[in-house]
């Protein structure tokens, strides 16, 4: 994906960008390989926006079509650029300040460790894959998760659902060391940079306590996942639809007083998502947000039936991952 890449700016008011955005969460044909963001233009004007579009190919009038529908009734003006003959991932993702959350610090190649006592460094670089920290949710997700180990939360089977570049279940496998960690994303490319960044920081693939196995799955729809099950924390950094979507899936998999962390929502789309949590029998722990996004702790009620998984003796099967 490095020659011919192509961005489409359009610049707009925080409401409206924020607006296009949930239209592309309902847009059930949307052409995978145009990647969406919305972001503040400059931190001193919080309510100036851009929405910005990538594609590997030059865009055509349907796929400009296509981002204007995004705006409904809003009018607005599309700028087209051809992008130097580089890896246009990388290049959204360069130029970004290391992130800071929790014990932990997140960093691309071109910044160093942190040396501060109790900091645990991850290097991630620039990929074909989202989620490298500097996104306001996963920040957030980096601090909640801290907050949970503080509040004395144990964990000794994770799954992280939707894991982009594995962060954090990298993240999470730091905190509670001899959990058994399932991390999971719907698009294959995860798959080798997840092992990429594995191997760069330190974590160890495979099936057991203190290893984190790999699939590509849509939702928990995969052996593995189901195996693994019941899980006493579960992840998931994605989108507001499929949350509410995964409702009921998440609280099947989660143990009796487990929890659930859930980012990737905007504040306003937060009661609808926390609605179909409540009514599959989860409730809110904490809550923080960070800019217009909400991050959220659920933990299911203690005396629901699920059936029991022994950490650690999955079939035999699921091993071959």
């Amino acid at each position: 994906m490095n020659a011919q890449s192509w961005k489409i700016t359009v610049f707009a008011p925080r409401d409206i960008v924020q607006a296009a955005l949930i239209a592309h969460e309902d847009a059930f044909d949307w052409d995978a390989d145009i990647v969406i963001a919305g972001s503040e233009i400059a931190e001193d004007k919080p309510e100036d926006w851009q929405l910005e579009a990538w594609l590997d190919r030059e865009p055509t009038q349907d796929d400009k079509d296509a981002l204007t529908a995004l705006f409904g009734d809003a009018t607005v003006d599309l700028a087209v650029e051809l992008l130097p003959d580089e890896d246009w991932v990388t290049l959204s993702q360069q130029g970004v300040e290391p992130i800071r959350e929790g014990v932990f610090h997140v960093h691309t190649p071109e910044y160093p460790d942190l040396a501060d006592p109790g900091v645990r460094n991850f290097l991630i670089p620039a990929s074909q894959a989202f989620g490298t920290g500097q996104h306001a949710t996963t920040a957030g997700c980096l601090a909640m998760l801290t907050h949970m180990k503080r509040e004395g939360v144990i964990v000794r089977n994770l799954a992280d659902i939707g894991t982009g570049t594995g962060l954090l279940a990298f993240a999470a496998m730091h905190l509670w060391p001899r959990a058994r960690a399932v991390a999971s994303d719907i698009d294959a490319v995860c798959g080798p940079v997840v092992a990429d960044n594995a191997d760069a920081n330190g974590v160890t693939l495979g099936d057991g306590a203190g290893k984190l196995a790999m699939v590509i799955a849509s939702g928990m729809d995969h052996p593995l996942l189901a195996a693994a099950a019941p899980y006493d924390l579960l992840i998931a950094n994605i989108l507001a639809g499929p949350l509410v979507e995964l409702a009921p899936d998440f609280a099947d998999a989660v143990a009796p007083g487990g929890s659930v962390l859930l980012a990737g929502l905007l504040e306003t789309q937060e009661p609808a998502v926390r609605a179909a949590y409540r009514k599959a029998g989860l409730r809110l722990a904490a809550r923080m947000v960070r800019g217009d996004w909400s991050i959220l702790w659920l933990r299911r009620r203690n005396g629901a039936r699920v059936r029991s998984t022994r950490v650690g003796a999955l079939p035999e099967w699921s091993k071959h991952w």
